[in-house]
């Protein structure tokens, strides 16, 4: 029979000897529950005709069981490489939370601002933060850890760090691609890298140094060159290459976006791709293979790692369990290689 003293979270906790926090991600059906924990406490909420207050809950948890999904997205008049890769990773990160009983706030911010976090935190309107940017990231990331937010990263996490991280994996990655245009014959290979320093770039080009040191071509300086992973820049720096190495032959960019961007440059110079100069991008989003001439890229599993953001984050705001995971890439070969 359903007694009147059984009206609060505190209440189920004590008749099931476990926490409050333990009640409420129970009756929220958390899988980070044991199974026969959670069957045990909603079976005592039926039994009390127990029914959560959100509201209550959250504001006695300290906890909105919201995140909050943070890069530039919308800062600028163009879509830029983060809109296009974000939306596909965005995907995965809902698909994460879907049994978790957590909602997403998407937070578009400016890179140069330094405190948007606490606005969000002290508000109470989130938990903690995905972060997706690449320009700026480590400035962000340093403030983050500094004040002691709960937060995941989207890519490498820098050396001796300890916070939560998702990653591809970049070496692997540059040198499959290098690798490809080795065994399709190509001399005067470039690499079109991302935001220079940043730690994805780094791997991409070491994996891509490895490749040709195989295969017995020299590293040319001027076969280098670097964009910030829009199309425009990948016009731009395609240019810059074929102004410095006129017989160039191939081209490892760094992103779809800006492999798309490569293209348009060659083909303005009467260049064909793949016949004259072969093209390969990163990432695998959609537009790599929905496009006029499809792309040969690296797949990076960005539904699965958006699942896993999702998930580890919240597995850290309630446990304190650091992870970093990385994903393993493939090679998808189309027409541009």
């Amino acid at each position: 029979m359903a007694t009147k003293n059984v009206q609060t979270i505190e209440d189920i906790a004590k008749l099931a000897n476990v926490s409050k926090s333990t009640v409420s991600r129970a009756l929220n059906n958390s899988t980070l529950i044991n199974p026969e924990t959670r069957e045990r406490i909603q079976e005592i909420a039926r039994a009390h005709n127990f029914k959560l207050n959100a509201p209550a809950r959250n504001l006695s948890l300290r906890q909105s069981h919201t995140l909050g999904f943070v890069s530039y997205a919308c800062c600028g008049k163009n879509f830029t490489a983060e809109d296009l890769f974000g939306l596909e990773l965005l995907g995965g990160i809902s698909d994460g939370l879907r049994n978790l009983g957590y909602d997403l706030l998407v937070i578009p911010v400016d890179p140069h601002e330094d405190s948007w976090e606490q606005h969000y935190l002290d508000s109470g309107r989130v938990d903690g933060f995905v972060l997706i940017m690449s320009t700026h990231k480590q400035k962000h990331v340093n403030n983050l850890v500094r004040h002691g937010t709960p937060f995941i990263v989207w890519g490498v996490p820098g050396p001796g760090s300890n916070y939560c991280s998702v990653s591809g994996d970049d070496f692997t990655g540059g040198k499959l691609a290098t690798n490809r245009l080795v065994e399709i014959g190509r001399k005067r290979i470039g690499f079109l890298g991302g935001i220079p320093g940043e730690l994805e770039v780094l791997q991409r080009y070491a994996g891509y140094e490895a490749a040709l040191t195989e295969a017995g071509l020299a590293i040319d300086p001027n076969l280098v060159t670097y964009g910030n992973y829009s199309h425009v820049s990948g016009k731009e720096e395609m240019l810059r290459l074929l102004n410095q190495v006129p017989d160039i032959d191939a081209v490892f960019v760094n992103s779809d976006l800006m492999a798309l961007g490569a293209i348009d440059a060659l083909q303005s110079k009467g260049k064909r791709v793949p016949e004259d100069v072969a093209v390969i991008g990163y990432d695998d989003l959609l537009l790599a293979k929905y496009n006029n001439l499809p792309l040969t890229t690296i797949r990076q599993n960005v539904p699965l790692a958006g699942r896993l953001l999702a998930q580890n984050l919240i597995q850290f705001i309630q446990t304190g369990v650091v992870t970093n995971v990385k994903l393993p890439v493939e090679l998808v070969v189309r027409k541009s290689a």
